[in-house]
């Protein structure tokens, strides 16, 4: 097999050290010497490891993306090395005698044979922007999750409310609930406290606000609220920090916000999770697989054993779902319509994955070349195959019971 890296590191990372196997050439004309040496997870010690590796002139340096524990070792020795990050899965030892000095020798050996491909790792601004949409995220499902303990806390008092509003903190909502909490019990002052067209529930408000509400009750409701509200206060806070982040890329974002479905917080991850840089990813098929929204591939003795998706990026497939419902609620739009045939044909969820492709093939075209998105219309399939679309139309109707007679327009 050739020998792509003569001067090869392989590293095997874990919380408190890492395991640096340095693959160099020997003495005799084709042999290679493998010498594995133990280094700290502290800064000093990765400095120190940098200066050895440089030192060294190594071409190139294999680590394997172990939970976090790689960001140190990556981030210190970027820039002064070729470092290539690899997929665990990617780069799996045999099994057998397995350990963390036989899987730096594997990993030094893969590199120096050109067998791993390197995996994604955006720029520093593009990691801060994506540090900053994750905890968003992940801010956001955590009000998520308060919102149902709140709603099921309120099952233990009687307390319907939920049933009858399609917001727990909204106005009217967070009015009564603040009400109830400073003492007042009878049902039909609190559905008082209703805004609005929030008003003309006020007879299912009094049944539902009828209940055994008590001053624990209270005490636990309080401390609900007050934690929704310091959740607000973090996803605000969050957004305030990403629009300021967002600016060298405010022009990308506008751009893809024009696609159907596609909010400004939807872009915002899009950006944060592919760096807006597309010479990353050769072709959009390339970055469609790298997100885990295209058909997998496993097959053997001409054999097509699975074709499911495979594992991606979990935040841009979350960002990229919630785009593709929104686009498949859309009117008069090419992605509604392509929506409603697969779905129609293979189901909603592949539906919604395929509509997921599309806005992801989109991007890339966006982002690669410059475009901007038009889309092809609600009318794309009639205009494509127009006779198909006749002789359909006349099956339809000759099942029905018509007689039919196609006479073409005036021009």
């Amino acid at each position: 097999m050739d020998i792509v890296h003569e001067r090869s590191v392989g590293m095997d990372i874990s919380k408190r050290d890492a395991k640096v196997c340095l693959r160099v050439p020997g003495k005799v004309r084709g042999q290679f010497t493998s010498t594995v040496t133990t280094w700290g997870a502290t800064t000093n010690q990765i400095l120190a490891l940098r200066t050895f590796l440089e030192e060294q002139n190594v071409t190139v340096v294999v680590m394997e993306s172990t939970s976090d524990y790689w960001k140190p070792f990556y981030y210190l020795l970027e820039g002064s090395l070729p470092l290539m990050l690899v997929n665990a899965k990617h780069a799996k030892n045999l099994p057998g005698r397995k350990t963390d000095v036989s899987d730096a020798a594997w990993l030094a050996q893969l590199g120096a044979h050109g067998l791993l491909r390197a995996s994604f790792v955006p720029p520093e601004p593009i990691r801060e922007l994506r540090d900053l949409t994750r905890a968003r995220a992940v801010t956001v499902q955590d009000r998520t999750r308060e919102l149902h303990r709140l709603e099921k806390f309120l099952e233990s008092t009687g307390i319907k409310l939920s049933g009858v509003v399609s917001e727990l903190t909204g106005v009217s909502s967070k009015a009564m609930l603040e009400a109830l909490i400073m003492g007042e019990r009878d049902p039909q002052v609190l559905a008082q406290f209703a805004r609005a067209s929030m008003r003309s529930k006020i007879p299912e408000l009094t049944e539902a606000l009828t209940g055994m509400f008590g001053n624990h009750h209270a005490f636990m409701v309080r401390i609900h609220l007050d934690r929704i509200d310091q959740l607000d206060q973090t996803i605000k806070d969050f957004t305030k920090r990403v629009e300021t982040m967002i600016e060298p890329f405010r022009a990308a974002r506008e751009a893809l916000i024009t696609i159907p479905g596609v909010s400004s917080l939807v872009a915002d991850v899009i950006i944060a999770e592919t760096g807006a840089d597309m010479s990353v990813f050769p072709t959009s098929a390339h970055l469609a697989s790298w997100a885990g929204v295209c058909p997998g591939s496993n097959e053997s003795a001409g054999r097509i054993k699975s074709t499911k998706i495979m594992p991606g990026n979990k935040y841009l497939k979350a960002a990229l779902g919630i785009a593709a419902m929104s686009a498949s609620r859309s009117k008069n739009t090419y992605l509604s319509v392509k929506y409603r045939r697969i779905a129609g044909r293979r189901g909603r969820v592949k539906a919604i994955v395929a509509i997921e492709h599309v806005i992801l093939t989109a991007t890339w075209h966006m982002l690669a070349n410059g475009e901007i998105y038009q889309d092809p219309g609600a009318d794309y399939y009639l205009k494509r195959d127009p006779e198909q679309a006749k002789s359909r139309a006349i099956r339809q109707l000759k099942t029905l019971g018509y007689e039919v007679s196609i006479t073409p327009a005036a021009a």
